[in-house]
């Protein structure tokens, strides 16, 4: 008998710690956030190439059973479709690429665009456009597009309706590993005089420095060198240098 009580003493304690074990969201259905004033007078995002985030990128991902792919390479693309928004009850949460999904900003979730991506937006029901950032995954119905922030559908001006007609255009996909740059600042045949410029350039560049050993005209080449850089930053690091009298190549990934 007091076995039995035992087990089903631990037997409720379990059921009540299931009970009381918070779930991803706090809401079980998405809800309509409070409407901001400032939305009216957000400023679009600036379309600018990003790196590609670590999380959110898989070649190929599933959801309910149904497999999608990441299109990492893409340059052009172009869709009409089916937006829709979601809201509150995904506030303060992770996006797929690992950002606090906020939305009182413009953002969006796509189930293929590499992550992060610019796009523009236009509601073709009424011919607003609007710039929003990709970084997050959905919405996995096959009659839906697009994914908009709230703060975007307000602003697209069919928050209330809840879907649109739009149409979807690519302005600036993350960059990937062939659109980084280096810059070589030296190459020394003693390993010695390669760490002190490597030692040198940590202190004036807050980019990586690194060193690679290469064979040249049957001798070891050690090639001091800075990057991944991407394109923005490149100009910048480059003024850094000359401001220090130091002299770089670009080369090539």
């Amino acid at each position: 008998m007091k076995t039995i009580q035992a087990c089903s003493l631990i037997l409720i304690m379990i059921l009540v710690q299931a009970c009381s074990t918070p779930s991803r969201y706090q809401q079980a259905h998405d809800s309509t956030p409070i409407f901001q004033q400032s939305i009216l007078n957000l400023p679009e995002p600036k379309p600018i190439r990003e790196p590609m985030s670590r999380r959110g990128n898989p070649d190929r991902y599933e959801v309910w059973g149904k497999s999608y792919e990441v299109n990492k390479g893409l340059t052009e693309y172009s869709q009409q479709g089916i937006a829709s928004w979601y809201g509150e009850k995904f506030h303060g949460h992770d996006t797929s690429n690992g950002e606090r999904f906020d939305v009182y900003q413009f953002s969006a979730a796509h189930k293929s665009l590499p992550l992060p991506s610019y796009v523009r937006v236009t509601n073709l029901d009424n011919n607003k456009s609007l710039v929003v950032r990709v970084n997050d995954r959905g919405p996995f119905h096959d009659d839906r597009l697009i994914d908009l922030s709230y703060a975007a559908a307000v602003r697209l001006d069919f928050a209330k309706q809840g879907t649109a007609n739009v149409k979807v255009d690519l302005l600036a996909p993350p960059l990937t590993e062939r659109d980084y740059l280096f810059l070589q600042v030296a190459a020394f045949e003693a390993e010695p005089s390669a760490l002190r410029m490597k030692q040198k350039l940590a202190g004036v560049v807050e980019e990586p420095v690194y060193i690679t050993k290469d064979a040249h005209d049957g001798k070891w080449l050690h090639k001091v060198r800075i990057g991944p850089l991407s394109p923005d930053k490149l100009e910048g690091v480059q003024g850094t240098l000359q401001a220090q009298d130091i002299h770089s190549t670009l080369i090539g990934p």
